[in-house]
């Protein structure tokens, strides 16, 4: 009898089949939940500036441009127009106050002042007549009333003599009434000069203060005048250097004609131009500093200048302490600004990457340093050299701070 043979469930060519498909199973599980999907990049670790997270003093400052300059400059502009007759000094002189620079000549201003001082000298007559009228209308009019009391003194004599007799029956009444008549006429002839007198001692006062009114106007109009006709011979208003002279003999110049400038050279002062981005963090009493000849030196911010041209603004900046040795006016200095007070941060360098970030995100090298990661970040302070960390970064970390203009979305460098 035949024995029947069982069928084998699995064969070879299942075993195969199945195996296949649950690796091909594995494999789509592991590149859709397991495996590392993000963009990656070979880049070479030589070509890279990797610098180290850490704690440390930090201090905010930017670099700024400045100029020596003098501590005062005087701007010559004339006052008075003219032709120029004489220079007293050349450019590059140093002058004391009041030192002659140049003198010009103007014959209307001086026709000006021959007029001023005629109608000076004629107003001083005129206050002269004005006091000597008076006078003597004041001694005639107190010619007048000493006689017209002596004539009432006498007046008053024959007066009481004919009222005695009078009443005494000795007497006329026709030489009572004419003594008392005459009298009264003197006594009321008194109280008219009197009257008189007061009135012309008022207009007389008044005519002469009038006429020294006049004086007055014209003595200071005269003195105005003169002083503009001093003004022609240009004088040094300060002590120091004259810097600069547009003046030539011959030359007509008219008013406000800036003729030069003097610079005060007992002292020196730094003015330096900014970028508008700083204005509001720039203020008066902050301190700077830069190198000359081997040694810091310290500047502090006195004026501030609000004004924004071509997206700069200027301060000038005084000596803490003594001036350099040796420097000179229009000479460059490089100045560290203080926009902050030193403190503890944590930082990093700056580099290339913050012109592609913006400072919002950053290469983290892992610690096996085979590889960087994309992490976001958060920037605060900066000064040339270092940005301030506030999130994303931990002190002992190490980030890629160079260039990224290749790098584009990628979210990892393999370091070869």
């Amino acid at each position: 009898m035949d024995k029947q043979i069982e069928k084998k469930k699995w064969t070879l060519k299942k075993v195969i089949s199945y195996s296949g498909a649950g690796i091909l199973i594995l494999f789509i599980f592991y590149l859709l939940f397991i495996s590392d999907k993000s963009s990656k990049l070979n880049v070479e670790k030589e070509r890279l500036s990797i610098s180290e997270v850490k704690n440390g003093p930090f201090q905010e400052f930017i670099p700024i441009t400045g100029s020596i300059e003098p501590i005062q400059t005087f701007y010559l502009d004339l006052t008075e127009g003219g032709k120029i007759v004489e220079k007293f000094i050349e450019e590059g002189t140093f002058v004391k106050i009041g030192d002659p620079i140049i003198r010009l000549e103007n014959a209307n201003l001086s026709l000006n002042v021959m007029n001023t001082q005629s109608s000076f000298l004629a107003a001083e007559s005129q206050l002269n007549i004005a006091q000597l009228t008076f006078e003597q209308n004041r001694l005639s009019k107190q010619m007048q009333l000493l006689d017209l009391n002596l004539r009432l003194l006498n007046q008053k004599r024959d007066y009481e003599l004919a009222k005695s007799l009078y009443e005494k029956g000795l007497g006329n009444v026709f030489d009572f009434e004419a003594s008392r008549d005459n009298l009264d006429y003197l006594s009321k002839s008194k109280e008219l000069m009197l009257e008189v007198l007061r009135k012309d001692s008022l207009t007389s006062v008044q005519l002469v203060e009038q006429s020294r009114s006049n004086v007055v106007r014209s003595k200071e109009y005269l003195k105005l005048i003169e002083d503009q006709l001093a003004n022609l011979t240009v004088r040094a208003p300060i002590s120091g250097q004259l810097t600069s002279l547009n003046a030539e003999i011959g030359q007509s110049v008219s008013f406000g004609y800036k003729l030069g400038r003097i610079d005060n050279t007992d002292g020196y002062k730094v003015r330096a131009e900014i970028a508008e981005h700083y204005i509001a963090r720039v203020r008066v009493g902050q301190e700077g500093e830069f190198e000359f000849n081997g040694k810091t030196h310290h500047l502090i911010v006195e004026t501030v200048y609000p004004q924004v041209t071509n997206g700069i603004f200027y301060v000038d900046l005084q000596f803490v302490d003594e001036q350099p040795t040796g420097i000179r006016r229009g000479q460059a200095v490089h100045i560290k600004l203080q926009l902050s007070n030193l403190s503890e941060a944590l930082m990093v360098q700056t580099g290339g990457f913050y012109s592609t970030t913006g400072g919002q995100w950053i290469f983290v090298v892992d610690k096996s340093e085979t590889f960087a990661v994309r992490r976001p970040i958060k920037i605060g302070r900066q000064n040339p050299q270092y940005y301030e960390i506030l999130e994303g970064l931990e002190p002992g970390e190490k980030v890629i701070t160079s260039s990224y203009d290749n790098y584009g979305d990628i979210e990892k460098l393999i370091l070869k």
